[in-house]
């Protein structure tokens, strides 16, 4: 006895293997950008003595007098664009999360601490860039600091 097999359309056959194909091939592309995807850095706003590091990428605040160093700190450490702090009286040298743009956040804390002397961005990058050295400066780590 033959039994009679029935045939689904194509169309109910296709719809879910495609469906599951995109998943798979969504799923895979999030699991490569994740493993390409640096770690995160480390966050560490205590201020730490600027001695013995040397800064590639940050920005630079000078105030007049230690006072006024002390007084900015505090609002400097709960500022979300700061990854690390360094102090070398009377000013406060910080390495920015990330994404950050520089100028920009230069600009932005000149004009939060009105009694800043001084705002200023170091970028050996961009500095290397303009100047056209024959033999530029290692690449700045993602870290800001080599």
């Amino acid at each position: 006895m033959i039994l009679g097999v029935e045939e689904k359309p194509l169309v109910r056959v296709v719809a879910p293997a495609v469906a599951l194909a995109l998943a798979a091939g969504v799923g895979l592309a999030f699991g490569v950008a994740a493993l390409k995807r640096p770690p995160d850095l480390p966050v560490d706003t205590n201020p730490a003595p600027l001695a013995g590091h040397t800064l590639c990428a940050a920005v630079v605040v000078v105030f007049p007098a230690d006072a006024e160093l002390g007084a900015a700190l505090p609002a400097v450490r709960a500022d979300p664009k700061v990854r690390r702090v360094f102090v070398d009286p009377p000013s406060v040298s910080l390495l920015a999360v990330p994404g950050t743009d520089l100028k920009a956040w230069a600009q932005e804390l000149h004009a939060r601490f009105r009694t800043a002397e001084r705002v200023t961005v170091i970028d050996s990058d961009a500095a290397a860039a303009q100047l056209k050295l024959t033999a530029p400066p290692p690449k700045c780590p993602r870290e800001g600091e080599y």
